[in-house]
């Protein structure tokens, strides 16, 4: 990295209900680089709540947003999101200019709700996976799905792995590798029990089980969406 070396332009979606873990990681690896212009964005300044509560305020409106992005990138968002005409068409402008396209956990469903995850292969959380086809992606399973410049994760430690990928992508291995000790990105879950291949079926049920109302919420606007997008499926 030297002087001058242009900046990197990174735009992060906040919003009302967003999810802080799934942005944080991405955030905070990019953040500690010279280079980078971190862009959190939402349609004003004013401050909004992440969930669970986490009051946020965004430093760019979509207006202001520079146009040519290296990364757009967005964390889970509530399903009425997946509806809001101006954050589609935000998405979807800045997106088909974007070098990057980065979704965490059903950020990634939101990237396939402006169109951006067509013919993509792509991942999300295990409890809405079903539903990355309505938005016309090629679902596959896997923490960390890369396929051309669309990168999804599942959540929270997708966030750092995203980061440090994308890290690696602009600014080398040797970068990305201090970057990883820096934050000491080493995780060591207390039980090993985070995906449910690990968890067992009969965990993996119970989540399931928790999770029905959020899955069907979302399984509805991607209903929805499928038939704004013109994409066929066995359930759209």
């Amino acid at each position: 990295m030297t002087s001058e070396r242009r900046k990197l332009e990174i735009a992060i979606l906040v919003c009302p209900g967003y999810m802080p873990v799934d942005i944080i990681g991405f955030h905070t690896a990019m953040g500690m680089l010279p280079d980078v212009n971190l862009h959190l964005v939402w349609k004003n300044r004013d401050e909004i709540a992440g969930m669970p509560h986490f009051p946020t305020r965004a430093t760019t409106t979509f207006e202001d947003c520079p146009a040519d992005l290296d990364v757009l990138f967005a964390g889970a968002v509530p399903a009425e999101i997946f509806e809001d005409e101006e954050v589609l068409a935000f998405l979807a402008d800045r997106g088909s200019r974007a070098g990057w396209i980065a979704g965490v956990c059903v950020g990634s469903l939101l990237m396939g709700a402006a169109g951006l995850l067509r013919g993509y292969r792509a991942t999300t959380n295990f409890q809405v996976h079903e539903h990355l086809a309505a938005f016309g992606a090629i679902p596959e399973r896997g923490n960390v799905v890369e396929d051309r410049n669309r990168i999804t994760s599942g959540p929270a430690t997708g966030s750092f792995e995203v980061g440090l990928r994308l890290i690696q992508v602009f600014f080398g291995d040797d970068v990305a590798r201090r970057s990883e000790l820096m934050m000491e990105y080493a995780p060591r879950p207390l039980f090993g029990v985070g995906t449910p291949e690990l968890a067992g079926p009969e965990l993996t049920k119970e989540i399931l089980a928790s999770a029905a109302p959020m899955s069907a919420d979302f399984g509805k606007v991607a209903g929805r969406a499928a038939r704004r997008l013109g994409i066929r499926t066995e359930s759209a």
